[in-house]
């Protein structure tokens, strides 16, 4: 009879997510693992020590074996769904559904303020030798956040999250790009 150790039945679990082979890196499993059991014991317990803009910014070293990066990020969207779900169903019973609707629309105007800049102007540049978001992308998906926000045209959370951007010299920062990025996902997640 052979005798069993964690690190075997460890070692033969299955994964939660797929595995990255070869010379494609992923997120760290055991990091993954432990943000994610936390997570579902914070939700599940209704603690309060993880926000949705918590889940929004987790980030994960990249290693060989590491889990599949586009499968995290998804389940981390559906995550961070359900905790910005929470946080709207506790404001709207303690202060009600006309100061959630408020603190949306003071949000989303303070959006429309700064993408109201003009083209090429909208966000402060990386300087003379620094690299930032790609200026042309991150104007266009500008353009998207302010036609949503303004007419209604259909943009969503999962579009947000995935928008990437090239780097260029002299591009834009990216902290205030990511903030405004960050700052449209909470309004969008608030109406839904």
């Amino acid at each position: 009879m052979t005798s069993t150790t964690v690190d075997d039945v460890t070692e033969n679990a299955r994964p939660a997510f797929r595995v990255t082979t070869g010379r494609e890196r992923g997120y760290h499993r055991a990091a993954v693992d432990t943000f994610l059991a936390s997570a579902r014991e914070t939700f599940e317990l209704g603690l309060e020590d993880l926000s949705a803009a918590d889940v929004r910014v987790a980030s994960f070293p990249l290693v060989k074996e590491g889990y599949v990066v586009g499968d995290v990020d998804a389940a981390l969207g559906r995550i961070e769904d359900a905790f910005a779900a929470r946080e709207r169903d506790q404001i709207v019973r303690e202060q009600g559904a006309e100061a959630w609707v408020v603190k949306a629309r003071a949000e989303a105007q303070v959006i429309l303020d700064h993408l109201a800049r003009s083209r090429r102007h909208k966000f402060a540049r990386s300087g003379i030798l620094g690299f930032g978001y790609r200026v042309d992308e991150v104007d266009h998906v500008a353009a998207r956040i302010v036609r949503y926000l303004r007419d209604g045209d259909d943009l969503s959370v999962e579009q947000l999250r995935s928008a990437a951007f090239r780097m260029q010299r002299r591009g834009y920062r990216e902290e205030q790009v990511d903030a405004i990025l960050d700052a449209t996902i909470d309004v969008i997640l608030a109406v839904r």
